[in-house]
């Protein structure tokens, strides 16, 4: 997959990050908070840092999907870890997704360290469940993370299953929160 991970950046000296619900570009509003909900899951299992979710109905999330490229957002940091009660930021967007005729998903995010505004970690991508190599992805996830004796359709459920879907992609993205050698 496509992704930055900053590696002179110990990801767990951040303790806390606020996941906050995706932003959605797609004409499916739901698949942000289903995709939103998963990542949180599936990077709780990392256990690599505490994380907290902001929920768009959280008046605080209009504020945080806003550009950190500027340098008012720079001075804005103090201020939002005090407020998050967190050490990293990490936003995104539902770039695309398609339910029908094949599942796809297209995300953009990152990881954001709020005590010096670095970019840790970064991540963009399009799942499609018609191409061959996320198909086999989708069988070895299935293979490692559920039981055997059901696989087969657990795999074909994936496919045409937002939320099976949802969980496949958010458990690979979380997986490229660890570095390589420690996968």
């Amino acid at each position: 997959g496509a992704f930055f991970l900053d590696r002179n950046k110990d990801l767990t000296s951040l303790s806390r990050v606020a996941l906050v619900e995706l932003d959605n570009t797609s004409a499916y509003p739901r698949v942000s908070e289903e995709i939103s909900h998963a990542l949180y899951l599936e990077i709780q299992k990392q256990q690599l840092f505490g994380l907290t979710l902001v929920q768009q109905d959280d008046p605080a999330w209009k504020s945080l999907q806003e550009n950190f490229d500027t340098l008012q957002a720079m001075r804005q940091l103090v201020v939002l870890r005090e407020t998050l009660r967190s050490n990293g930021l990490l936003l995104g967007t539902v770039t695309q997704y398609q339910p029908y005729p094949h599942m796809v998903i297209g995300l953009r995010l990152k990881l954001l360290d709020l005590t010096d505004g670095q970019l840790i970690w970064a991540s963009e991508q399009i799942w499609d469940s018609t191409d061959r190599n996320i198909q086999r992805r989708i069988r070895r996830y299935h293979r490692s993370q559920l039981r055997s004796g059901s696989a087969p359709l657990n795999e074909e459920l994936a496919i045409v299953s937002s939320l099976n879907f949802c969980k496949f992609v958010a458990y690979e993205v979380a997986a490229t929160l660890q570095p390589p050698r420690e996968r």
